[in-house]
């Protein structure tokens, strides 16, 4: 309905080559150029211009300055195509950060995946690794055992062997000291017998003196007098 008007007002703005100057201050020029028209804040202003406009009580109608209205939709007309450029273009960076995105997702994958065998390889070494460890833990244990158990077999022979040894040395410390105490009571004995044999010579010679002094005796009494033997 507006595009026969839209076309009049063409020929009546766009009369003369310069650039169509609209209420916003944006030339026809600048809104085909520069992509950078909000449609939906032009939106808003026609709709604000809508309702601020004048009312003709009772009728429901509103007086709109037909100028003014054919100027904002011209400038919205003439900034479509810059928005749908711009959108276009947006379209177009999206799917480009799209494959940018999957090729760097692929990437993280593929990084992750090597991460993982990376990961796996370290496992596996560090399982062979603690394998190893466990057995020569276990090498080791048994090697100890092994010479703790030959230790005390050898300390045990020691102790026998020693206590042994003392068993002898006691026996033999027993005989010698039974040999000094048969020696001690012979030599003991030895001793009493010759001192025995000398009391007995010593009691012989004082019974003999006393037997000789006896008749020495008798003799002088049976003796006539003034005769001396």
């Amino acid at each position: 309905m507006l595009q026969p008007k839209l076309s009049n007002a063409e020929s009546n703005h766009n009369g003369s080559n310069a650039p169509q100057e609209y209420p916003n201050g944006i030339s026809n020029g600048d809104a085909a150029g520069t992509g950078s028209v909000d449609i939906q804040l032009e939106l808003n202003r026609l709709e604000e211009m809508v309702l601020s406009s004048l009312r003709i009580p009772l009728t429901g109608r509103t007086l709109i300055d037909e100028e003014e209205l054919l100027d904002q939709l011209d400038f919205i007309r003439l900034s479509l195509p810059s928005v749908f450029q711009e959108a276009a273009a947006t379209l177009e960076q999206r799917e480009e950060i799209l494959l940018e995105a999957e090729l760097y997702g692929q990437q993280v994958v593929e990084a992750a995946q090597a991460k993982r065998a990376q990961i796996l390889a370290e496992s596996e070494i560090i399982k062979q690794a603690e394998q190893e460890a466990e057995q020569l833990r276990r090498q080791v244990q048994q090697e100890c055992e092994a010479i703790m158990q030959e230790t005390l077999a050898e300390i045990d022979r020691k102790r026998q062997a020693c206590q042994q040894e003392l068993e002898q040395m006691r026996q033999t410390a027993i005989a010698q000291a039974q040999e000094i105490e048969d020696g001690a009571d012979e030599y003991a004995d030895s001793v009493l017998q010759n001192i025995e044999q000398d009391l007995k010579d010593i009691l012989r010679i004082i019974t003999n003196g006393r037997q000789q002094l006896q008749i020495d005796n008798l003799t002088q009494r049976t003796s006539p007098p003034g005769k001396k033997r």
